[in-house]
């Protein structure tokens, strides 16, 4: 299993690679939803930056952290910011879709499917599970289980 999810990381790694020099925009997004707490709004609003590149609507704390299949991705909220704003590893998603969340105290709980690919190709569809530890409406930590679906 961790196999896997290192080798869709490394798929991932080739796509952001390829996507220097082809990027268009993405499909579709984690548009806003009225219904949603306070917290999920913050959940829902970095799932869209993931698609926007424009993490303006995102607040972190100072020394958020985000944790990707096992490994620390994510060493403080300036970081996690700049990288939803300019990473490339972020410029190969296309869209996400079939979002779910739900929300414990102060953790919201997510699951989705994004597609990542170069220009109009789609090259493969992860599901994403992750959770988000909010301190006073703000991110404080992300982990994410990235699992496969498919290769197009």
């Amino acid at each position: 299993m961790r196999k896997a999810k290192m080798s869709t990381l490394s798929l991932l790694a080739v796509a952001a690679a390829a996507a220097v020099a082809v990027v268009t925009p993405a499909a579709a997004s984690a548009a806003p939803n009225p219904s949603d707490s306070p917290n999920e709004a913050m959940a829902r609003a970095y799932i869209d930056a993931l698609v926007s590149h424009d993490a303006s609507a995102v607040l972190f704390t100072p020394d958020a952290t985000r944790v990707e299949a096992g490994l620390q991705t994510g060493f403080n909220g300036p970081q996690l910011a700049n990288d939803l704003d300019h990473g490339i590893q972020y410029r190969v998603i296309q869209g996400v879709r079939d979002l779910t969340m739900s929300e414990s105290g102060d953790t919201v709980h997510t699951r989705y499917l994004l597609d990542a690919g170069v220009g109009p190709q789609r090259l493969m569809t992860v599901e994403i599970v992750e959770s988000f530890e909010l301190e006073n409406g703000a991110i404080d930590r992300i982990v994410a289980t990235i699992s496969p679906v498919s290769l197009s």
